[in-house]
């Protein structure tokens, strides 16, 4: 379920980094975390930017669940010319690996 979420919202990231691609350089930052309904614990940071026409954004979460399960999630994605690209990697609990990447324009 984390990679399904983080690729959506590496969509919407994407399109709201290309319309921010038009105006001047812009940096930001965030990070968070929490504590879930159940006792699972989470954090994610990102950091992203525009200059020159080309924008770029990337990200990293962890998620430790209620009985100690760690699940990892990284990714990038770029953009530039009305193309964007994104490459991410979720990790699971028990050392299985994802790894993903996608191309669009708009």
């Amino acid at each position: 379920m984390v990679s399904v979420r983080t690729s959506i919202a590496a969509a919407a990231v994407a399109a709201m980094v290309m319309a921010l691609g038009t105006s001047g350089a812009q940096a930001w930052t965030r990070s968070g975390g929490g504590v879930g309904p159940r006792g699972g614990t989470w954090s994610s940071s990102a950091t992203g930017g525009c200059a020159g026409g080309s924008c770029s954004r990337s990200h990293s979460g962890t998620y430790v669940g209620p009985r100690g399960g760690v699940v990892t999630n990284s990714g990038q994605t770029s953009c530039a010319g009305g193309s964007c690209t994104h490459t991410g990697t979720t990790t699971g609990p028990y050392g299985g690996t994802v790894s993903r990447s996608s191309t669009f324009t708009r």
